[in-house]
């Protein structure tokens, strides 16, 4: 079993000699994803349903209920 670390010819301990494996995605993860679209839709409804709820509760919208304060 390897250490994981050897000592350089200046006397100096180099815990980071050994490099990690890298792993390749097959699939990118970052972007326009269905999951991501899925839950950008999800919380603007849900935003938008709130929004409806204060105004039919209040009897002003966003910008009445933001002057009220």
């Amino acid at each position: 079993m390897r250490s994981g670390s050897i000592v350089d010819e200046a006397g100096k301990m180099n815990n980071f000699a050994i490099e990690p494996q890298v792993y390749v995605q097959e699939q990118s993860t970052a972007g326009f994803t269905a999951y991501a679209e899925k839950l950008n839709g999800r919380l603007a409804m849900i935003g938008f349903v709130s929004l409806l709820v204060l105004e039919v509760l209040t009897g002003h919208g966003i910008f009445g209920n933001l002057a009220n304060l």
